[in-house]
């Protein structure tokens, strides 16, 4: 049985993610900021949350973790007009949700199975705005996730020999809470036209992705980014 570590578990792509991977049979340790609902408890805003996580989810787990999934995100506005130490507090609090937290994860998830001798695999949940970039208010959000790519592909290169594979997802616009204000100030039904397809996702696609990566992805496509985005951003 395979046992999976998804983090941001408790809403939008992380809850289809959850319950997709469990549809497969496989054992999920899930996690949100505040806990509940069997999940466990941690902070990314908080340096030593990562590392936490990373040791109860082990205990959980008896010692052994197959599969690590970044998917934990803020997409919070931040005004480039904003005071000084607002707009870097802001800063600072999205790229340790978005990519620090990531990174974390990852070096344990690496430094675990190398020292097993075993292999495992890395699935990172980042966005099109990593290729494309996104709005003024939030600079913050697309290079957090454009990092988020930088890192998954140098770790798919420096590892796949060890039997460590890393894939990448770039949804577009999904049909989550996270967006929904978003979309909403930028237009709504009129920011569909600028999305061949007609429509935004759904997290369950995404989900299917996430659990295709997790789970039958072929090595050769470790360092791949699979876009899902309606044809919004292609490359």
């Amino acid at each position: 049985m395979t046992t999976i570590l998804l983090t941001g578990s408790s809403r939008g792509i992380g809850a289809a993610a959850l319950r997709a991977l469990e549809g497969r049979g496989c054992t999920v340790i899930g996690h949100s900021t505040r806990g509940g609902d069997g999940m466990i408890a941690a902070d990314f805003t908080q340096p030593g949350a990562p590392q936490m996580l990373r040791e109860e989810a082990l205990e959980i787990a008896g010692g052994s973790i197959d599969v690590v999934v970044n998917n934990a995100g803020l997409f919070d506005p931040n005004s480039l007009n904003s005071a000084d130490i607002r707009w870097l507090d802001a800063w600072e609090d999205t790229l340790r949700i978005n990519l620090t937290s990531a990174a974390q994860l990852s070096r344990f998830a690496v430094q675990h199975w190398l020292e097993a001798g075993r292999p495992g695999r890395l699935v990172h949940v980042a966005s099109r705005a990593g290729h494309r970039g996104d709005s003024p208010a939030h600079w913050h959000y697309a290079a957090a996730k454009g990092e988020m790519l930088a890192l998954h592909k140098t770790i798919a290169r420096a590892h796949a020999a060890d039997g460590i594979m890393s894939y990448a997802i770039a949804p577009g616009f999904t049909d989550t809470s996270m967006a929904g204000d978003y979309l909403a100030s930028r237009g709504g039904p009129d920011l569909l036209k600028d999305i061949p397809l007609g429509k935004v996702a759904e997290p369950e696609e995404i989900a299917t992705l996430i659990a295709f990566c997790a789970l039958d992805a072929p090595p050769s496509l470790t360092g791949a980014t699979l876009d899902a985005n309606g044809a919004s951003y292609v490359r």
